[in-house]
């Protein structure tokens, strides 16, 4: 499937999330306070968002109509979800878990940016200028072994040129 990038703008949202988090707003509210401390609200929703059906919209007209239905079809299965996952979240205060952050999104992001930056900036010095990921070690690996029997050949000119001097046939040097 190929999307164009022209139109990154445009989004599609899982309207399911929205009516999730107003039930878990809703229900942690009636929480006493010790307890909403320890409730963590991404929890309770990944707990119940995997236990509901996606209602997925890309336009505002789909995204009201959604809504909609998500509220008069699934209310009474997205108040259950929620409980559930309150519960579930509650059982054991103690425990930890390391979260998903959007900063390692973003610097994951910026790491293949970079990549496709410097496979970009490394095109503009081959002859072959349609460079990918794909075939850049075909394209590369070829011009490497070049330059290494290049470097080779110059090394061994080099050792024919110091053992052919003719300092040795000086008379100062020989025994």
């Amino acid at each position: 499937m190929a999307i164009n990038r022209s139109e990154n703008d445009y989004i599609n949202r899982n309207v399911m999330e929205v009516l999730v988090s107003e039930e878990i707003e809703r229900q942690i509210v009636r929480l006493p306070n010790n307890i909403q401390k320890f409730v963590n609200p991404i929890e309770v929703a990944t707990y119940a968002l995997n236990r509901l059906p996606a209602l997925y919209a890309s336009s505002q007209q789909g995204y009201n109509k959604q809504k909609l239905k998500g509220r008069s079809e699934y209310r009474v299965q997205i108040t259950q979800e929620v409980r559930k996952g309150l519960a579930a979240v509650q059982k054991d205060p103690l425990r930890s878990s390391i979260p998903l952050t959007a900063e390692k999104e973003q610097d994951l992001d910026r790491v293949i940016k970079e990549a496709q930056d410097a496979l970009r900036e490394l095109a503009e010095y081959l002859p072959e200028k349609d460079l990918s990921w794909k075939n850049i070690v075909k394209l590369v690996k070829p011009l490497l072994a070049e330059l290494q029997a290049e470097d080779d050949a110059a090394a061994n000119a080099r050792k024919v040129r110091s053992r052919s001097t003719n300092m040795w046939d000086n008379p100062a040097h020989k025994k």
